[in-house]
Parts: structure tokens; sequence; C-alpha cells
């Protein structure tokens, strides 16, 4: 394809997160560009657009353009198997890493495990993907059938009314958890199970759509950027650090 002289794009998708694509359009464009320099593709081969939205972000993977995805870890383990995503890189997140933990937060003296959960909704920027919840974030907690995984990107509002007793939890990423003791009311609320490490964001091929005679010096162009210290700037403008091998934990069991 890139070969052929078509354009292909890098799609950016992180549901929930704050962040608006005409102000962040800028900065892709950039990175496209350093990208593909890096890569050593022709001029202009590679664009990139951005979404905040699972529905925009699976729309725009959808079309024949899209080669490259750029995802939270929870995206990617939703859809990996529908839009055929190959991990070609894990993201160095700033002021988180390449490796993030989530934590289920509940009112204090609430749950003890995850029977007493029964009955109670887990909220979460991540709560489109509940094959992560459960499998990855809560991995080693067999969740009662009844548990409601649902979407919130409005985590303060989420933890007060925890922590004035709505039937409710939070799973909480690293950046949320961080911030979670400056709140008035955390004397009210507890974290009462933590996840293993898990990766913070996938960059995936998509569809097989970049060549495979490409594949290698991508990935490996896209370990190196961060040693430039232009490249550096124009990931820092995007909050990454720079990418490392992926490291991706093992596929949960089913049942």
């Amino acid at each position: 394809m890139l070969l052929a002289g078509a354009v292909a794009t890098l799609v950016f998708c992180a549901p929930g997160y704050p962040g608006a694509a005409g102000d962040a359009q800028p900065f892709l464009d950039a990175f496209a560009v350093a990208v593909a320099q890096a890569a050593k593709w022709p001029a202009g081969s590679l664009k990139a657009t951005y979404d905040a939205t699972e529905e925009g972000g699976l729309a725009k993977l959808a079309t024949p353009e899209a080669a490259l995805a750029l995802v939270p870890f929870p995206f990617f383990v939703e859809h990996a198997v529908a839009l055929k995503l190959a991990p070609l890189v894990q993201a160095d997140v700033t002021a988180v890493g390449f490796k993030e933990h989530w934590t289920l937060v509940a009112k204090k003296g609430r749950v003890s495990g995850p029977a007493s959960l029964s009955g109670y909704s887990i909220l979460s920027i991540a709560g489109y993907a509940p094959d992560f919840v459960r499998g990855y974030a809560l991995a080693d907690w067999a969740l009662p059938a009844d548990v409601k995984i649902s979407q919130s990107a409005q985590v303060l509002s989420v933890l007060r009314r925890i922590a004035a007793g709505e039937q409710s939890t939070a799973l909480l990423d690293a950046t949320q958890m961080g911030a979670l003791a400056s709140l008035p009311f955390a004397g009210e609320l507890q974290a009462v199970k933590e996840s293993a490490p898990l990766p913070t964001a996938i960059l995936a091929v998509v569809d097989a759509r970049v060549p495979k005679t490409q594949v290698a010096p991508l990935r490996a162009a896209l370990l190196s950027m961060s040693g430039s210290a232009a490249n550096a700037e124009v990931l820092a403008n995007l909050r990454l650090r720079g990418f490392v091998v992926p490291q991706l934990p093992p596929a949960p069991s089913r049942p």
C-alpha cells in the first residue's frame, strides 16, 4: 500500500479522556511527519487523526486507509480481535510510564472481596471494555454475575457519589488514583483491589495494512524516536516519552 503511493492513517483513539481533535491536530500532524521520516517512508505517506469516543474511533479504524492505531490498553483488549490489531510498540506515557496499575475504589468498609460486589456497579473510564475490567484489571476476582460495568469519564462526580453511599465502585487508572488523596472526602473511600502492572497504551498495525517488509523498520524507528531532541519534543506534545517493545500480559483463560 505504502509503496503504491497511498496515504496511510494513524488513528489515535482514547475513549473518555479529555482532549479535542481540533486542538490536537497540529501535534498529530507533526508526529505523523516525524514517524514517516524516521521510518524512511515517502513524505506525506502518513497522516494522523484523533477521536475521543469509542464509536468514532471504531469508525475511523474501519476505513481502508487506517493502517495504525494508538489506543489505551483497555481499547486494545476489547477490540484487538475484531480489528485485527497486531501490537507494534508500547507507549511510554508522560507521568505514567509504559505500565500502570488500575485500582478499584469503594466506600470505606463496604467491599471486602468479589462476593460483596453483588448488586454493585463498577464505573470507570475503561467501562466500555468489560473484558479488560473482568479479565485484566480484576483478573483474580470472580465478579458476581449481577455486577454492572459502565463507562464514566466523570470521575470526581462518581467518587463523590460513592463516598455518599451509592452502591457503586470506581475503577481508576494511575493518574486518577494519584489524585484521590487530594479530595476532601478521600477519607470516606478505600482502595480495595489493585491490578498487576498493565500496559498503558499500544501502537498497533491494523489488519496487516502495513506491508510485512515495512513492519520491522517502522518498529525500529518508533523505538528510537526519543533519542532525537526534535522528536522528543514532538512526543512530549502528545504526552509521550517514547516507545518500548510490547510487554503484554497473557490473555485470561476463558471458562
